[in-house]
């Protein structure tokens, strides 16, 4: 009997030592997955859900998460839509913590650029947030890193001014 007893002992601490290596894997495992997450990702997980979003420079987006790619995320602020910079990103709340899949190729290559040509190409008036300054107007041209702006062209102050403004610089693109 005493053996049997000893031999129970034995195969129960062999259970819990390897119970208590698999928490230590699991966690391992979960920290090597979390580690892959990105913000965007994050971001997917949220689409529908109302978040709030800080921007460099102080300026706040809110309301409900729309599309995300790779390069930028749009927000409905009730009848008006917030085009984001995902590089303008400094804080989010309201996300979940679970993460989405990542985008397919063709959307990944749907970059900012792509974002601002639509709104050029259907002569959408918007409000530009970007270092230090605000501008109103509409997208005339978009190249390959800057997008040239017209404002008081609905003004009737006379021509339009053609502001070049660089995507680093933008911000928010709001739509007036």
């Amino acid at each position: 009997m005493r053996w049997e007893a000893l031999f129970a002992d034995m195969e129960a601490q062999l259970e819990a030592a390897q119970a208590a290596e698999r928490v230590v894997e699991v966690a391992d495992l979960t920290r090597a997955e979390l580690a892959g997450v990105e913000l965007g990702d994050r971001l997917r997980a949220a689409l529908g859900a109302e978040v709030r979003i800080s921007v460099a420079g102080g300026h706040v987006v809110a309301g409900q998460l729309l599309e995300v790619a790779a390069h930028w995320l749009l927000v409905a602020e009730g009848p008006r839509r917030a085009l984001v910079p995902l590089a303008a990103v400094a804080a989010v709340r309201g996300l979940p913590a679970r993460s989405a899949p990542a985008t397919g190729e063709v959307a990944r290559r749907l970059g900012l650029g792509y974002a601002l040509r639509a709104l050029a190409r259907d002569r959408v008036a918007v409000r530009i947030v970007a270092d230090g300054t605000e501008l109103a107007g509409r997208i005339e041209r978009v190249g390959a890193d800057h997008l040239d702006l017209a404002t008081g062209v609905d003004g009737g102050t006379g021509a339009a001014q053609l502001w070049a403004v660089p995507f680093v610089s933008i911000r928010v693109v709001r739509s007036d």
